[in-house]
């Protein structure tokens, strides 16, 4: 039951279009099986009751070539005591009396014996009936009414009735049902092939009727379609598609979609002008005070070494004091040019795209970690032949450094850092792995945006004096993330504990040239 239960929950749904088109089909399937069985229905009791009355006309002549016509007074087959006999066969009299039908049967009983016989439909010949038929038929020699019974073998059902000669005789013709059943069969048959003919029909002008009705409410769909690939959660977007005046006429169903949709669509489309401006506006705001703020920082950092280098013999707090102002500065002034890079790239600026070695820039990059983080263990992987990129070089290696610094600053001494280099498709995939303690998954999904921070899931640095360090400004990756994005590549994070993994890829410069 479960397997079944699975299997049946992969089948894809049915469309609309196939709903309403089976639906048609399947409605008037329905009122064609109807129309059939009901108009066979009528037919045969139709054919029975004419049948009927010739047999009561061949019973009126069967009468007359006996004697005289029934009064359905005399005695019955009941009434008599003992069995019949066989005798002489006075059922041909009435078989080939004038007029009788082809086909005719007929029972005669003049009180001590019983003759039967049939006329063949082929050969006209009068045939003798099997002692079973003439036991059958004579268990309705006291029915007046015409009643149906099935004789079998070759002769089937007949329709027989019984009457009383005037001379006392009993007597009973009957007419065979095949012509009745053969018609009502022949009847049930072109009704049959009828409807099929007229249901494949219908299904193909129906098919074509509702994709026809539909194909306002697939404009609608197509509208939200192309909506919905806009990259709406980032940058300026222009949100200028509607659904066209045409399906938005509140008098149809799919038109108030379309309408519902088209103002839905306005209300998102101020919300995204509200929100560009005042993206905009940050930025601006980021970018102006990043530039006046450099001024500043470079003069404070200059008036302390300056101070402090000026020989002077100064206390050791007011040393200390200046060394943490300088330290400060320092970190502030690279603060500032993360946040005039990212305002930079935010703003579309183009960058200087030309070929980059990417194995020595790992090389070099590596080799200054290793300078840095004396406490974690480096290897470098780098294909046979060196790979280029199309890119700006000194952009790159700080996507390469703030990889490097991130998981040196967050994972703890011993770590091992594997940075390796490889060819994938038109891409150059850098990758950097360390075995240390993982990010959260909860982190994951912020990691590349401004000012996240996975300081709870990572071990902090400690700098010489023991004290821990005031970490990252949370810009590395976002500055990752964008320098790659405005080089047409992507990075991406897998991390679990004991592995964690940062993957950026970037165009080669052979596809490049080849218009990839």
């Amino acid at each position: 039951m479960t397997e079944r239960r699975r299997r049946g929950g992969t089948r894809s749904p049915w469309t609309l279009q196939r709903r309403l088109v089976l639906t048609v089909v399947g409605l008037l399937a329905l009122v064609s099986i109807t129309i059939g069985v009901v108009s066979v229905v009528i037919l045969r009791a139709s054919l029975l009751d004419r049948l009927d009355v010739q047999l009561a006309s061949a019973a009126d002549r069967s009468g007359s070539v006996l004697g005289s016509s029934g009064d359905n007074d005399g005695d019955r087959l009941g009434d008599k005591p003992g069995s019949p006999s066989f005798g002489t066969p006075t059922a041909n009299r009435i078989l080939s009396g004038p007029a009788q039908p082809p086909g005719l049967l007929a029972l005669v009983y003049d009180g001590s014996s019983i003759t039967t016989g049939y006329t063949d439909d082929q050969s006209g010949a009068i045939e003798e009936l099997s002692e079973q038929q003439v036991r059958q038929l004579a268990d309705h020699v006291n029915q007046s009414a015409a009643v149906t019974v099935n004789l079998g073998g070759e002769l089937g059902e007949y329709r027989v009735q019984a009457e009383t000669a005037q001379t006392g005789t009993l007597y009973l013709v009957g007419l065979p049902l095949s012509g009745v059943a053969s018609t009502a069969a022949q009847l049930a048959l072109i009704i049959t092939f009828v409807s099929l003919a007229g249901l494949i029909v219908v299904a193909i002008i129906a098919a074509w009727v509702v994709r026809l009705a539909l194909r306002p409410l697939q404009r609608v769909t197509a509208t939200a379609t192309r909506v919905a690939q806009l990259p709406l959660d980032r940058g300026e977007v222009s949100l200028d598609d509607r659904v066209p005046a045409g399906d938005t006429d509140p008098r149809t169903e799919v038109g108030r979609v379309g309408a519902a949709l088209n103002r839905m669509l306005d209300h998102v489309d101020r919300a995204l002008e509200a929100r560009q401006a005042s993206e905009r506006k940050v930025r601006q705001f980021v970018a102006d005070a990043s530039h006046e703020l450099r001024t500043p920082l470079a003069s404070i950092r200059g008036y302390s070494e300056l101070t402090r280098r000026s020989g002077q013999q100064l206390p050791p707090d007011t040393i200390h004091a200046l060394s943490r102002i300088e330290s400060e500065s320092v970190r502030m002034t690279g603060l500032v040019e993360d946040l005039l890079l990212l305002a930079r790239l935010d703003e579309g600026r183009e960058l200087e795209m030309e070929p980059v070695d990417l194995t020595m820039l790992l090389v070099d990059a590596v080799s200054d970690a290793h300078a840095a983080g004396r406490d974690h263990v480096w290897n470098l992987e780098l294909p046979r032949e060196p790979l280029e990129a199309i890119g700006d070089e000194p952009r790159l290696r700080q996507v390469i450094t703030n990889l490097l610094a991130n998981a040196r600053v967050h994972t703890p001494a011993g770590t091992t850092v594997v940075v390796a280099l490889v060819e994938d498709d038109e891409c150059a995939v850098i990758s950097v792995t360390d075995d240390g303690p993982g990010i959260p998954d909860e982190l994951t999904a912020t990691l590349f945006e401004r000012f996240a921070r996975g300081d709870s899931s990572r071990f902090r640095a400690a700098n010489a004096s023991g004290t821990a360090s005031t970490g990252s400004t949370g810009l590395g990756l976002a500055i990752v993330d964008a320098v790659v994005t405005a080089h047409r590549g992507t990075v991406k994070v897998n991390s679990r504990p004991g592995r964690t993994e940062f993957r950026v890829a970037l165009p080669r410069a052979e596809a490049v040239s080849r218009g990839y």
